[in-house]
């Protein structure tokens, strides 16, 4: 099997999560607990509604039938094991053999420092190291977007767009969507650069765009570009507000951790971000990327409103303030990251 059978080395941050999962499941077939094929990968993800854990899995169910028992049994292999990994709080068996898999709240404060490290090279990876693909369009303005996108998204994950010089050929690849129905100098005066690029990659590529301005140029909460823009400008706002105050932030563990469900679900998406770029990126799909910006800005607008990071009026700072703020500072960065991804500019005043 190649793969050292050692125990994981480090605690789990949900980014490494699969890699742990899947080092389980080497582990259980090692010990003979399993007799299957490891697989090469194995989804993560977060689950569809509250109260199943920050993460979940159907690697049990996507292993029984090759180890010939239900996978209620598979899963109760899994469980016992991963459930001892450092960073992993609680694993529970749901449905018909689904691990829900909740992390200890440290966990959550190794993702706000890895973002804080990596900056705006977080969720960048070498994923598609040796894939050689240059995406090409025919000159329609959605297609010509989305190229650009695409090419974005492709060297973020470690691909070979042809872009970065003479290396090894990269065949071009047509990048088909539905055409946007105006020239490009048209959707530029319509709706100006940044809004005309939403409206193109925000819809999956079958979709029709809506070029509609009053929806796209919408200062309000019912424009989704607006409110990924506002969330960021609102965490470097708080950054400008807490400096004036004397206060910086911390993602020091000592100074407090994670624990408000508005803190986890933003952490979580946050944690989620580096998967949804790779997944754009394998599937030819900036649309996913749009999407989650927007669960992303949604999330912190609520962290916002129900852990505020600045006190309050005459309440003193507290270490929670800082905490918060590095989630904040965090926050900003991954929106700003996305945005220019999708080649729109993330403004820090709106």
């Amino acid at each position: 099997m190649g793969t050292p059978l050692l125990a994981y080395p480090f605690r789990v941050t949900p980014a490494e999560l699969s890699r742990a999962v899947l080092s389980t499941v080497r582990r259980a077939v090692a010990a003979d607990e399993l007799r299957v094929t490891v697989p090469d990968r194995i989804s993560v993800q977060r689950p569809p509604r509250p109260g199943c854990g920050d993460y979940a899995t159907n690697v049990a169910l996507q292993l029984a039938g090759a180890a010939g028992c239900p996978p209620r049994e598979v899963a109760e292999v899994l469980r016992k094991r991963l459930a001892t990994e450092p960073g992993i709080a609680q694993v529970v068996i749901a449905g018909p053999g689904f691990l829900n898999i909740t992390l200890d709240a440290a966990a959550y404060g190794d993702v706000v420092r890895k973002v804080l490290e990596r900056g705006a090279a977080y969720g960048h990876g070498d994923s598609l190291a040796g894939t050689n693909v240059t995406p090409v369009h025919d000159g329609e303005p959605r297609a010509a977007v989305t190229a650009e996108a695409l090419e974005r998204l492709l060297r973020s994950c470690g691909a070979n767009t042809g872009a970065e010089g003479p290396t090894e050929p990269a065949p071009p690849e047509p990048v088909s969507v539905r055409p946007a129905g105006a020239t490009a100098a048209q959707l530029c005066e319509l709706l100006g650069p940044d809004a005309a690029r939403w409206a193109l990659l925000r819809p999956p590529a079958d979709d029709t765009p809506s070029l509609d301005p009053a929806v796209l140029l919408s200062q309000r909460s019912g424009n989704p570009l607006f409110r990924v823009r506002y969330a960021h400008a609102r965490s470097r706002a708080l950054l400008r507000n807490a400096h004036d105050l004397g206060i910086e932030p911390s993602s020091d563990a000592s100074d407090g951790t994670f624990h408000h469900p508005a803190e986890t679900d933003l952490l979580g998406l946050i944690a989620d971000y580096p998967r949804v770029v790779e997944t754009a990126a394998r599937h030819r799909a900036p649309d996913r990327v749009a999407r989650h910006l927007e669960r992303l800005a949604d999330a912190f607008l609520r962290f916002h409103d129900e852990c505020p990071p600045l006190p309050r009026g005459d309440e003193k700072p507290l270490a929670a303030h800082r905490v918060r703020l590095s989630l904040a500072e965090a926050t900003g960065t991954v929106l700003a990251g996305g945005l220019d991804l999708l080649g729109i500019s993330a403004p820090e005043h709106l």
